[in-house]
């Protein structure tokens, strides 16, 4: 399984001369599995150039897994080069909603005015799909998602393929249910999609000084996500969701504010980077 970052900053997309290293693109992860089946996490502006990269050798069927349809990961849908093309078959995958399918809460996107497009006019074939609760396979992964603590119907994923396990959580507050440290693994948010992944990659949105005055916003501090990790004994932990007042300099402080936080054996935690590449 290969893993690409293709956007990791939260909220809203920051370009700019201070932002340049660790990117701007908000949440997008371009996932391979070893038998050619692509799956793509989230829709948000990174989706943009992962469109771009497979302009000359597109697969016919993409996934792409959505943890919640906030606009900062779903904004780069229309911008998605291959759901312009006929030949695409598009899986949409999304947190059911008691209310409405998910294919009319997109469509609220793209439509005027707020987009010159329908969804319907897309040329690719697109299919839509609640997550169920139940594991469920893609190609020769199996895949999990379980509903978090975040504002609205938001799930974690979890992919099991090629002897490697991915955990992918943007967006998640576990803190908000209280101490993780001491909570049992039932009353934590989010524990068995994360448990004893090879590679985490979590919320780390906040300092810790600055989560005190966002708790309950649905995101978390730098300190919660290395708790987090350590409480769900992941391999890795990679700070995910940037905030967009985060200057490269300060994203630099965080991570090493989390390594502090680590002081454990193994690998300690690092910063998210647009282009990194993860191969578990």
């Amino acid at each position: 399984m290969k893993v690409t970052i293709r956007g990791c900053r939260g909220s809203l997309a920051t370009p700019g001369a201070q932002t340049l290293r660790y990117g701007g693109n908000t949440s997008c992860l371009e996932v391979w599995l070893d038998d050619g089946t692509l799956i793509v996490l989230d829709a948000g502006t990174g989706i943009r150039p992962l469109g771009l990269a497979l302009a000359d050798a597109q697969p016919r069927t993409i996934h792409l897994l959505l943890t919640h349809l906030h606009l900062d990961h779903l904004e780069g849908l229309g911008f998605f080069l291959p759901l312009w093309r006929p030949e695409t078959e598009l899986h949409i995958w999304g947190p059911p909603s008691p209310l409405e399918p998910l294919s009319l809460r997109i469509a609220r996107y793209m439509s005027p005015p707020l987009f010159p497009v329908l969804l319907s006019d897309a040329p690719a074939d697109v299919r839509f799909h609640d997550v169920p609760a139940e594991p469920w396979q893609i190609g020769s992964a199996t895949i999990f998602a379980q509903p978090i603590v975040h504002p609205g119907p938001t799930v974690g994923y979890r992919i099991e393929a090629d002897g490697a396990v991915l955990a992918y959580m943007p967006d998640h507050e576990p803190s908000l249910a209280g101490s993780i440290g001491t909570a049992r693994p039932e009353w934590i948010s989010g524990f068995d999609v994360a448990r004893g992944a090879d590679v985490l990659l979590h919320d780390a949105q906040y300092t810790e000084d600055e989560y005190s005055a966002h708790v309950g916003w649905g995101h978390s501090s730098v300190a919660d996500a290395v708790d987090f990790a350590r409480a769900t004994g992941v391999r890795q932990l990679v700070l995910f969701h940037h905030d967009p007042l985060h200057t490269d300099d300060g994203l630099r402080a965080l991570e090493a504010r989390a390594q502090d936080c680590w002081q454990e054996d193994g690998e300690p935690p690092l910063l998210a980077m647009e282009g990194a590449e993860l191969a578990l």
